[in-house]
């Protein structure tokens, strides 16, 4: 499914295959499952539960299309104007792209259209961020026949996302995403702590990359049966407080129930990542 959005931090969403299984705590209130989940609203899947597959489904051709769509509307607004906004392509919602049940030339597939669409900047939100370096090499090996080489390298205008909504996770997962940060040098990095279920103090090794690392944070809201998890007091205000120390970009999306407003019933913080720019534009964070 390809769409514009009400995402807050991105323009639109692309989703090349709808499908996934639980593998975070974040996954027990999975919006896309009771959505496209056998139970849910549109039954398109047999969602993966923890330790099982699932089923996944390629999305019509005709919604990968919409992609180009709007790469061909950017490069207009580019032409007109070369400092427009950058146009954000969140992929996926409904899926994961690092996903190891998927089948891998539909990834293949999903980077020759990052690739041919140059002027979108691609999200590449995972919960799976150890499988990104040997998923994308996966890739680089189906596609150097076509190529000539292992040089076909990550695109630049992808970056590259973790969900961590525990310490323990934050721990982990981010090392797996700093690390392939340095092995493919994504447009740039970030975590989103969504839904943040405890306080999680942001690695210095992530928080030292400035205005290159993103974070954003949420509450949970309702999904069929499960309800709402809380958010421990001042864990939002924590997190915005150490990316402002470090010149990280940050935004608050929504608190528990999907309220928009922020901690204290102001909008969004004073530091929201730039919807519209990216590192490389002016008008946004620099990379120094």
């Amino acid at each position: 499914m390809a769409e514009n959005t009400n995402i807050t931090w991105a323009n639109d969403t692309f989703n090349p295959w709808i499908g996934c299984t639980k593998v975070s705590p974040a996954c027990d209130g999975c919006y896309a499952e009771a959505l496209m989940g056998e139970k849910g609203r549109f039954a398109r899947v047999v969602w993966g539960q923890p330790g099982e597959k699932g089923t996944r489904v390629r999305t019509a051709p005709g919604n990968w299309s919409k992609v180009r769509k709007w790469n061909r509307e950017q490069r207009v607004a580019l032409a007109i104007n070369p400092a427009a906004p950058a146009r954000f392509v969140f992929c996926a919602s409904l899926a994961d792209v690092f996903d190891n049940q998927v089948d891998p030339q539909w990834r293949c597939d999903l980077f020759d259209l990052i690739r041919e669409c140059e002027s979108l900047t691609f999200l590449m939100l995972t919960k799976r961020p150890g499988m990104i370096v040997k998923a994308f090499a996966e890739v680089l090996r189906m596609t150097s026949d076509e190529h000539g080489s292992l040089s076909y390298c990550w695109p630049a205008n992808a970056a590259i996302g973790f969900t961590a909504v525990t310490q323990a996770e934050m721990d982990r997962d981010g090392r797996h995403a700093l690390a392939a940060y340095h092995a493919l040098n994504p447009a740039f990095l970030f975590w989103s702590g969504e839904p943040l279920l405890e306080r999680v103090v942001v690695p210095a090794d992530l928080l030292a990359l400035g205005p290159r690392f993103w974070a954003i944070t949420g509450g949970e809201t309702d999904q069929g049966a499960h309800k709402a998890r809380d958010t421990p007091d001042g864990a939002f205000q924590a997190v915005r407080d150490q990316c402002a120390a470090a010149g990280v970009p940050y935004q608050h999306k929504q608190n528990k129930g999907g309220g928009t407003r922020d901690l204290d019933g102001r909008f969004h913080d004073a530091r929201p990542i730039p919807i519209g720019a990216t590192p490389h534009q002016e008008g946004s964070p620099d990379h120094g």
